[in-house]
């Protein structure tokens, strides 16, 4: 009886899944991305900005940065890379959420567990991370090269010239091939800790926050709850994983060649210091603190219509 049950365990995972997270999930990192666009590129742009190249733009400021991308480039400009950030967005998110609420679903009834700890979060936070990076890589690939189509550089090869998302997928594969579109892919997999610390933090302030106020299991938080155990929970991830960032940024970029993520690293540091992999960090602070706030909002929100128990499994318990 106990090898049939154990046989019958990763099938188990499976009817966990819950296709209204992934709708919800779609819907959140959409929405932000739509209205936070112009943040995302700037943060891409000064990341990768490493003072070596003489053709690329150089901006003085968040400020500069946007007159000088609007004068040269026009409004659109701002906008450069939106249509793959939408579609990684929404897919990132919307996977995420699908595997992490399976996961953390999975992980209490075979455990027979009734709540979860911040361990157990980290680890679903970080295995739904990893599953939603190995599917979303590419278009996060061709986002980067979008993002850094300047109308001053002329250098790059047709095979480089981006002109819409389908068209860079086609180009990147053929030219550059699987690798091509992986570019990014180990840091990338650092940034799953970023994933798993913010979930951390944020299930745990909820609990603690409901046990705090004695609420009963089956309450719904209010919004301002939502935004500010999103936010705090976003700022703590951000301030500790950031460098990956730059680096996976900069692998990506199509004006640079780097064999690994090693020589990232040695040129960021030799060139710029500690400094080189902190920019774009205010840009990035100002893009993901209200980004967050709105993938989260729109979560609870869709998950409590489409769910009338919490979303979160461990919490029908405390």
């Amino acid at each position: 009886m106990n090898a049939q049950a154990k046989i019958q365990s990763p099938i188990n995972l499976f009817a966990h899944i819950k296709f209204e997270h992934l709708l919800a999930g779609v819907s959140g990192g959409v929405t932000s991305t739509l209205v936070l666009h112009p943040l995302d590129l700037l943060k891409i742009r000064f990341a990768v900005n490493d003072g070596q190249l003489l053709t690329r733009p150089h901006y003085h400021g968040l400020g500069n940065a946007v007159s000088t991308i609007i004068k040269e480039e026009g409004i659109p400009g701002l906008y450069r890379g939106v249509t793959p950030n939408c579609w990684g967005a929404g897919a990132s998110w919307g996977f995420y959420f699908l595997f992490y609420n399976a996961i953390k679903t999975w992980m209490l009834e075979n455990g027979n567990q009734k709540t979860l700890g911040p361990g157990s979060h980290m680890l679903a936070a970080a295995e739904a991370g990893v599953i939603t990076l190995f599917i979303t890589n590419p278009i996060w690939v061709v986002k980067t090269r979008m993002c850094l189509q300047y109308s001053t550089a002329s250098e790059l090869p047709p095979s480089k010239h981006y002109t819409g998302m389908l068209d860079a997928l086609v180009k990147v594969y053929r030219h550059e091939g699987i690798p091509g579109m992986y570019k990014g892919l180990v840091p990338g997999m650092f940034g799953v800790s970023h994933g798993a610390l913010q979930f951390m933090a944020y299930e745990e302030m909820k609990k603690c926050y409901i046990n705090h106020y004695q609420l009963p299991v089956d309450e719904k938080l209010g919004t301002l709850q939502y935004l500010t155990f999103a936010a705090l929970s976003k700022f703590f991830a951000a301030s500790v994983t950031y460098p990956y960032q730059v680096i996976r940024a900069r692998l990506q970029d199509q004006y640079k060649e780097y064999s690994g993520v090693l020589e990232v690293i040695k040129r960021t540091w030799r060139y710029e210091g500690l400094r080189g992999f902190y920019k774009g960090l205010p840009a990035y602070f100002l893009h993901v603190t209200p980004n967050i706030c709105i993938v989260f909002l729109i979560y609870e929100k869709l998950t409590h219509i489409y769910e009338p128990e919490p979303i979160f499994p461990e919490e029908d318990v405390l």
